[in-house]
């Protein structure tokens, strides 16, 4: 029986007896037991089977040693111990997105103004004045998703007038989601963009007034290659800039307990070129993340040659590695198979089918049996159910004529499943595959009711069922263009069934309780990379990747979800960020650069509870 946090919070000698048998005091520790780092004075929330709530934790050689009461975890200091007071604190396992596109959001953390979190649109608007008039000639201001009009105290988008007046003649890009853009006029100039200009495909436009003069929004109906294809014309950072800004990224991440991270790739994302400021990182020691990544081919229609070439100069890690340290893995192939069988999940426009994609069946089996053959893990995006039932279908066909390995063998999953269907559901369960579930209904959830109804958003996507049906269940974002990149949105939709507008999307029969979401934040996204036996919990022997929290998640009131941060961060035993009364243990980064960053003045998520952690 599953025991409930609340009721053992705060009670000594629970905790006591819930913690892990330590010798006595009296028995002198041997020396492999001398702990590197405590934390005691906690309330650390374990995460085994039992859900063990203890009141300290020692970690040893960047695993956990023990868990278990202040007095016996203190029998394990040594001379060179590392002994910090967690002050009562909460600490959690460190969370791990399982479906974000972290490389990507690293490559253009500096360049990015973030409206997440922010409140007001006149205040976003007041932001987006202020870096045109800082930006230098020849670069860009750009708000490249993140947010939902929801958030705003005005409850609506920005038009393209009041985009125009912020801007002036610095050329900028506001993106919302992947269901459209604004260009401003300087933009529209910058890219030569005008009322004879093309979109890229049947399936977006380029809105026009009664007069037939371009307004700078561009609509994605539901395709977002124009949207993509704005993004790819932006100017990119150097070298450097693209280190320093990734290294800042990874640190504001760390900034919400974030730990693990699992990228899907991206359009207009390359492998492996750029990746290597990430794998920068991961050489020189200063990753601050652990990251299993996904490999998504970029040209649709050449999917099979660009597989052919990965496999052929990479291996995949398959299985978890109890040795890895603060590792950037290969994993396999997703999020993306092949274009064709991706549908776009922009709830603005109609939902597609991608029996309309011509040669989406025969492409899409012959890249998952190429996986299949060389013992790759994949997974495929998927919205609508319809789309996925053809996918599931699809997967299963291959599995019987390869005797069963997918289902006997194989890590593969399906990505979103918003609106995945019973049936599809026991079929995905049959061969053991799993399902990644993001908060994007969070961004997007009142357009989806908008267009589909209230009732058909109750069980969009059905995570608790997923849960309750023990298929492997993974959580994340799909930050940082459809949502953001904050956990604690994520968390905060899974436990009360609301948008980050205030929506009430889901009843009781599809909300989480918030220590069945933490398990699926933690070791249910580990799963995903096959690393569910050395990290997700604070067991003895995993690693020591744990958070302790500015406020306690399991008993703050639900609205407080959404601004929990990190007071402190450590992967591997490592401090990677401190804050408040731990901000001396923070490690010192470089200045942001370049010098006209947004990031240098905003910072990145918009925290107006929490202004000392910007």
């Amino acid at each position: 029986m599953i025991k409930n946090f609340l009721m053992l919070a705060g009670s000594v000698s629970v905790l006591t007896a819930c913690a892990v048998q330590n010798p006595p005091s009296s028995v002198s520790t041997p020396k492999n037991l001398v702990a590197d780092m405590i934390v005691t004075n906690a309330k650390v929330a374990v995460m085994d089977d039992k859900r063990t709530v203890a009141e300290a934790i020692a970690v040893k050689n960047g695993k956990v040693l023990r868990t278990g009461s202040n007095e016996d975890i203190l029998n394990l200091q040594g001379k060179m111990t590392r002994v910090i007071d967690a002050n009562g604190r909460t600490i959690i396992p460190g969370l791990n997105d399982s479906h974000l596109h972290i490389t990507r959001g690293g490559r253009f953390y500096n360049t990015e103004l973030r409206w997440d979190g922010v409140t007001s649109l006149k205040e976003a608007l007041r932001m987006l004045k202020e870096q045109a008039d800082r930006t230098p000639e020849g670069q860009w201001v750009r708000v490249i998703g993140g947010w939902s009009p929801y958030q705003f105290e005005e409850k609506r988008m920005p038009t393209v007038e009041e985009i125009n007046e912020a801007t002036g003649d610095t050329p900028a890009f506001v993106l919302y989601l992947y269901s459209r853009g604004w260009l401003n006029q300087a933009g529209l100039e910058a890219l030569g963009i005008d009322e004879n200009t093309p979109p890229p495909n049947d399936d977006s436009r380029y809105e026009k007034d009664e007069n037939g003069k371009l307004t700078g929004v561009l609509l994605a109906e539901p395709n977002a290659m124009i949207l993509y294809q704005v993004i790819g014309k932006l100017p990119a950072l150097s070298e450097e800039d693209m280190i320093n800004s990734t290294k800042h990224f990874y640190h504001e991440l760390n900034r919400f307990g974030l730990t693990s991270a699992i990228d899907a790739g991206g359009g207009g994302h390359h492998f492996p070129e750029n990746y290597e400021a990430s794998k920068a990182l991961a050489t020189s020691g200063d990753l601050s993340m652990r990251i299993s990544y996904y490999l998504f081919p970029q040209e649709a229609g050449k999917e099979i040659s660009a597989f052919e070439q990965w496999m052929a100069n990479n291996t995949a890690s398959v299985n978890e590695d109890p040795s890895l340290e603060h590792g950037y893995e290969l994993k396999g192939g997703g999020e993306y198979m092949t274009w064709a069988a991706g549908d776009f999940e922009n709830f603005l426009a109609d939902k597609p089918s991608i029996e309309d994609n011509e040669g989406w069946r025969e492409d899409t089996k012959k890249v998952i049996q190429m996986h299949v053959d060389e013992g790759w893990p994949f997974r495929q995006h998927s919205t609508y159910g319809q789309n996925t039932k053809l996918i599931v279908d699809l997967v299963d066909e291959i599995d019987r004529e390869n005797n069963g390995k997918i289902r006997n063998e194989m890590r593969w999953a399906i990505d979103h499943a918003e609106t995945v269907t019973d049936e599809t559901l026991r079929e995905i369960k049959r061969l053991n595959g799993g399902i990644s579930v993001q908060d994007r209904m969070a961004y997007a959830g009142e357009y989806f009711v908008e267009r589909y109804g209230a009732e058909a958003a109750k069980t969009s996507p059905p995570f608790k069922k997923i849960f309750d049906m023990g298929i492997p269940l993974g959580s994340g974002t799909d930050g940082t263009r459809v949502a953001s990149y904050n956990p604690w949105i994520s968390l905060y939709w899974m436990t009360t069934g609301k948008t980050v507008g205030g929506t009430q999307l889901y009843d009781k029969d599809n909300i989480l309780s918030r220590e069945d979401a933490l398990e699926v934040y933690t070791s249910g996204s580990a799963w995903f990379s096959s690393e569910e036996n050395v990290k997700g919990t604070l067991e003895p022997g995993k690693y020591a990747d744990f958070v302790l929290l500015s406020d306690d998640y399991f008993t703050v009131p639900e609205e407080k979800i959404k601004t929990i941060e990190s007071v402190l961060t450590v992967l591997g035993g490592d401090v990677v960020y401190g804050a408040g009364e731990y901000s001396k243990l923070d490690p010192q980064l470089p200045p942001i650069s370049p010098s006209w960053s947004p990031v240098k003045y905003y910072g990145g998520y918009h925290n107006p509870e929490k202004p000392a952690a910007r």
